[in-house]
């Protein structure tokens, strides 16, 4: 299904050309010549960009984009400029909108800016523009390992100090930067992403920093960078073990003297910027392998924050499913009310590779393909379901309310002591001491899950050469 992008401009020219030029390259697009005519359509239509002039009649493009933000959180925003309010559409950018154009249009840079765009308006639709997550800085969660995050952020949110979030793809760094952002006194500053492993190598350095006019081929004006643009606030750079090395030098400099120069400039402009930096790499692996700069590592790892994979706090999963049910139920006019219990154990004893945002996935295929009220081991392919010890759903259909509860408890019980015995190893010491029961009662309820032998297949399996 193509892109849908709204263009609101006052010039009928402009609407002409940019409809035409769009839909060449397969977009589909409405038009608008002002911002009422603009919020009446996004009152009508899912788009997934809207591209506006600054200045027009009856409603401009800064209070557009302010609509925008309040009524379609994710949705990206372009302002179109002329060469004399590129400053007004910088404060624009600083202010939420995504990017700017300039007049006349370049043509390739104009599908460049709108490419990534649209990039990051689906990475971030599914995330952003659901119902609002519910749990602190919306990340769901009552584990100790997800606490001691809670407390971490609240503890370095107001400071200077450079953050380093670490974690697995799909933990949720990105929601922990912005609630670093956001319980710091620079909320309401500008906070600045750039994903460092979807820049092409040749732009990095004009996409951080900035470039004069006529710095490189198709420079055809100049553009201030991230660093730049975050000037008062929050710079996130996300996945920075991507960084080329010869980037790492000149982010280095920057974050030790907060200075730069545009690319083709020679005059050194200064800074106001919180980094946040993180990576599902590990960089102290890179640093002694020699991919990652050393002193850059340690001044990007002022403040550690590590987010834990869900295996590792597997208990939030429950709070987890009954969020996302109720998200899709909304999202896709559903009704399921749950989950089986033997579903439920199946997502409990799971490894989650894919963690929170593959949980999120599953689940939202499930809702969306289950017929009945709960969703059932078959509606969850891939998730290897547990068999030896184990009830399945057809064993508790006729149970009473009592009995089921029982039962439900048991197999979450069971799975997520048949985890836990995974992760440690088949080790009942160290898995008891994680579980905060005796090592006496684990070894008891090993034996009524027969687990006994899994645990020494385990064990025999780490001890093998």
């Amino acid at each position: 299904m193509p892109k849908r992008i709204l263009i609101a401009d006052d010039e009928p020219s402009i609407r002409k050309v940019l409809k035409a030029h769009l839909g060449r390259a397969g977009y589909e697009v409405d038009t608008a010549e002002d911002g009422v005519e603009a919020v009446q359509r996004l009152g009508e239509i899912d788009y997934h960009l809207v591209v506006t002039d600054l200045k027009m009649p009856r409603m401009d493009g800064m209070a557009l984009l302010a609509w925008c933000s309040e009524n379609a959180p994710g949705l990206p925003v372009i302002i179109i400029t002329a060469h004399g309010t590129v400053d007004s559409a910088v404060e624009a950018i600083k202010l939420g909108a995504h990017d700017y154009i300039t007049k006349p249009f370049d043509q390739e840079e104009l599908k460049r800016i709108i490419h990534k765009a649209l990039r990051t308006e689906e990475a971030d639709r599914k995330r952003f523009r659901s119902t609002a997550a519910t749990g602190r800085h919306g990340i769901i969660g009552h584990t100790p390992e997800l606490q001691a995050v809670f407390d971490l952020v609240s503890k370095v949110a107001d400071s200077p100090t450079t953050v380093l979030i670490t974690g697995e793809s799909g933990t949720g760094k990105e929601l922990v930067a912005r609630a670093l952002h956001a319980e710091s006194s620079r909320a309401a500053g500008p906070y600045i992403q750039v994903n460092c492993g979807a820049i092409p190598e040749a732009l990095f350095e004009s996409e951080l920093f900035g470039h004069e006019k006529g710095a490189f081929t198709g420079a055809v004006t100049a553009r201030p960078g991230r660093f730049e643009l975050a000037d008062g606030g929050t710079l996130f750079l996300d996945e920075v073990g991507e960084l080329p090395k010869d980037m790492q030098v000149k982010l280095l400099r920057a974050l030790q003297d907060r200075t730069f120069e545009r690319v083709g400039g020679i005059r050194s402009q200064k800074v106001d910027v919180r980094l946040i930096a993180a990576t599902n790499r590990n960089l102290e692996r890179d640093v002694r392998a020699g991919t990652f700069r050393e002193d850059l590592f340690y001044r990007l790892n002022v403040v550690p924050i590590h987010l834990p994979p869900l295996r590792d706090r597997a208990d939030d999963i429950p709070l987890l499913v009954g969020h996302f049910i109720e998200r899709f139920n909304e999202r896709l006019g559903r009704s399921i009310q749950g989950m089986s219990p033997g579903a439920m154990a199946a997502l409990m004893a799971w490894r989650w590779p894919g963690n929170v945002r593959e949980l999120e996935n599953l689940i939202e295929r499930a809702v969306l393909l289950t017929e009945g009220d709960l969703i059932n081991p078959d509606s969850l392919p891939g998730v290897e379901q547990l068999t030896d010890g184990q009830l399945h759903d057809s064993d508790v259909e006729e149970l009473g309310l009592k009995d089921y509860v029982r039962v439900y408890t048991a197999q979450l019980e069971r799975a997520r002591i048949q985890r836990v015995l995974l992760a440690e190893g088949g080790n009942v010491t160290r898995a008891s001491r994680r579980l905060a029961i005796s090592r006496k009662s684990l070894q008891m309820k090993m034996k009524e899950y027969g687990l006994r032998d899994e645990a020494d297949e385990v064990r025999k399996g780490r001890t093998e050469p």
